[in-house]
């Protein structure tokens, strides 16, 4: 494992305006969320709100990545591209996934949308991944294990009966995409490097209604689908360690994600 970064005073000042820069383009982009529209065409609304705002869409070419951020609808579970195929409609639940560099500096956030009246089992499966991702950012602080995280994440996710992905995960974040650690979901308790002031990432649990394997499209090489192609739910916040505790970079307050 490489180095964890403690950022400076200065680069979390410029994280947590990237993070709220994030997180207001999902509130923005909540209201388009609906029947009838395709992703690609979110797509293009969060490309250009970002650009107005001085920032620059991360996932945009990142590993040839086509697409400015990441729209998983139903059984993908993450890295979903937008595309003028897919059509939103009612009952389908999507995660938008937004990472911003705003100055130099990254913000990373994701949240559950839905279209229209959903099933009561998809309504619980959001709320459930919600909370999970409350539970493990209540284990941030500094001398916790980052294990401590996955561990809270998976024991609660697991007694209700839902598989929790592995094979993705959070990660550092703020002056490069992706930084050290990797902050997994399902984790042995006291396990990993312990947190300290300073250190930024991300938790991003990604919770399936079904088995907790992923499957990667052969052809794009990125959309990653539930393996018995069940339903998933993501939600994904930007996190600082502070010297008694946290502050979420990327909450904005709340906005509404039922359409």
């Amino acid at each position: 494992m490489g180095k964890i970064i403690i950022k400076t005073a200065e680069q979390i000042e410029g994280i947590r305006k990237s993070s709220q820069l994030a997180g207001n383009t999902l509130k923005y982009i909540s209201d388009y969320v609906k029947e009838g529209v395709s992703t690609l065409y979110l797509d293009q609304l969060i490309e250009a709100y970002i650009r107005d705002n001085g920032a620059i869409p991360a996932p945009l070419n990142y590993y040839g990545f086509p697409k400015s951020c990441c729209i998983s609808v139903n059984d993908v579970i993450c890295h979903g591209i937008p595309d003028e195929k897919t059509i939103l409609k009612k009952g389908d639940i999507l995660n938008i996934d937004v990472t911003t560099i705003l100055d130099g500096y990254f913000g990373d956030t994701s949240s559950m949308f839905t279209v229209g009246e959903i099933s009561k089992q998809a309504e619980k499966l959001i709320e459930d991944t919600e909370h999970a991702l409350y539970l493990g950012i209540e284990q941030v602080k500094p001398g916790n294990y980052f294990g401590n995280i996955g561990f809270t994440i998976g024991r609660y996710a697991k007694a209700k009966k839902y598989g929790v992905v592995y094979e993705f995960c959070g990660h550092g974040v703020g002056i490069e995409f992706h930084e050290e650690p990797q902050v997994e979901h399902i984790c042995p308790r006291n396990s990993g490097p312990k947190m300290k002031a300073g250190m930024i990432f991300t938790i991003e649990p990604m919770i399936n209604m079904g088995k907790a394997r992923a499957v990667v499209n052969e052809e794009d090489g990125w959309t990653a689908r539930t393996i018995d192609g069940k339903l998933s739910a993501q939600f994904e916040h930007t996190i600082l360690v502070t010297n008694d505790g946290y502050e979420i970079l990327t909450d904005v307050g709340e906005y509404e994600i039922h359409k």
